[in-house]
């Protein structure tokens, strides 16, 4: 087996998913990942998703092409994928922890970023290695 992440972005086709609605997808993630060991963690803001699977490559690989083909996401984006050696996320199926803007604006190096109003569906690689530090170092961990 060979461990990996991915990390991707994409957009919400509809743009105003309310609280239940991403409470649906969440626990269909959960129940999908847990039964295909993958874990992970998804961010959800202003319509865009940035979300990072964890898991055998081959599994990993099926999960991110249903996601491209489901019609609730639009402009995938896959950020980075890479061989790790243990996961970040190992807790989780599908973590997802409030983060408000506030938080994400306390990150040095994304700062400047949020503050222009841009989106998760705009990161590039090193911001989104800042935000997968900051959660390596325990901020926004879930009890």
């Amino acid at each position: 087996m060979e461990l990996v992440h991915l990390i991707y972005s994409s957009a919400a086709t509809d743009l105003n998913l309310s609280e239940d609605e991403l409470n649906i997808i969440l626990e269909k993630s959960r129940k999908n990942n847990e039964s295909n060991d993958v874990s992970g963690v998804l961010l959800y803001d202003g319509g865009t998703f940035f979300q990072v699977l964890e898991g055998d490559r081959s599994i990993v690989d099926s999960v991110y092409k249903a996601i491209i083909n489901d019609s609730r996401h639009t402009n995938v984006t896959k950020i980075i994928e890479e061989g790790i050696e243990e996961r970040t996320f190992g807790e989780w199926t599908m973590g997802y922890p409030a983060i408000s803007k506030k938080d994400l604006d306390a990150i040095p190096g994304l700062n400047d970023f949020f503050m222009k109003g841009k989106s998760f569906s705009d990161l590039e690689e090193g911001r989104a290695r800042k935000l997968l530090s900051a959660f390596k170092n325990g901020k926004w961990r879930m009890v």
